[in-house]
């Protein structure tokens, strides 16, 4: 799994997957998942990330990536 922040675009993207995504779709307003060949969820991304948080602060520190299970 990984977590990305995209500064520029104000994005914090969640990749739970390296499976390669089919299909989008807009789940809720500025909430975006991507999912793959089957329907398996591979991503979500949170637009508009730093105006979704009380703190926009923390976001400029958080980036990083999790171990792999399995």
């Amino acid at each position: 799994m990984r977590v990305r922040v995209d500064h520029g675009a104000d994005a914090i993207y969640v990749n739970l997957t390296d499976r390669a995504i089919k299909d989008s779709a807009e789940v809720a307003d500025g909430i975006v998942v991507d999912y793959d060949a089957e329907g398996r969820i591979v991503g979500v991304e949170i637009l508009d990330a730093s105006k979704r948080t009380d703190d926009p602060e923390v976001l400029k520190q958080f980036s990083f990536e999790l171990p792999t299970v399995g």
